[in-house]
């Protein structure tokens, strides 16, 4: 399963929302699974893309679970690069950057395991997922280390992002998302993240 020559490339392409990419990698497969080189940081850099990792994370979870709106505000910033390491899911991806020309807009982006998909988020994006599979494991790199001070969210379901869930079920929120404040109340209390071109 190793690689052929020429096959290594990475193709970034530029979603609708300022600073988020969607990276896919070549996936090599035979009838023992699949091998899948998922970040290579010279890929990143040639692409123009400045990401160091300081944390790595891994999330499983069961059908209908809704995870997010997570966000950071600290002060170095928090970009993540994500990517399904199992089952599929429905991540979604939500400008909090007030003063962003896309401020607001979401993007919800199918991923799989296997599917040699991952997706940069720049510093100010919130981030969330639904589970669509069984379970789902994704796994995502942090440019910066958990700050409980720093970690906030807004509420998956407010009706001012407009979020369709791919729901086959009730959602499954923990306590601290079902009570996570709306993003205009989040933005009259001055708890978002500001643009920075």
């Amino acid at each position: 399963m190793a690689p052929a020559e020429g096959d290594e490339e990475l193709k970034v392409e530029a979603l609708s929302i300022h600073g988020l990419f969607r990276l896919t990698s070549p996936v090599w497969g035979d009838d023992r699974g699949f091998f899948r080189e998922w970040l290579k940081m010279p890929d990143l850099e040639e692409s123009g893309l400045n990401f160091t990792a300081r944390q790595a994370n891994l999330s499983r979870s069961s059908r209908n679970v809704v995870r997010g709106l997570h966000y950071s505000v600290a002060p170095e910033g928090q970009a993540k690069v994500v990517t399904c390491a199992e089952g599929e899911l429905v991540d979604v991806m939500v400008d909090l950057r007030v003063g962003s020309p896309t401020y607001g807009q979401h993007e919800a982006i199918t991923l799989r395991g296997g599917d040699g998909v991952s997706l940069y988020l720049p510093t100010g994006i919130g981030h969330g997922f639904c589970a669509t599979s069984d379970e789902a494991v994704l796994v995502y790199l942090l440019s910066s280390t958990y700050n409980p001070t720093a970690e906030l969210e807004v509420h998956p379901f407010d009706a001012q992002i407009g979020i369709s869930w791919p729901l086959s079920g009730d959602p499954i929120l923990s306590d601290k998302d079902s009570a996570a404040p709306s993003l205009a109340s989040r933005e009259a209390s001055g708890t978002l993240p500001r643009f920075s071109a």
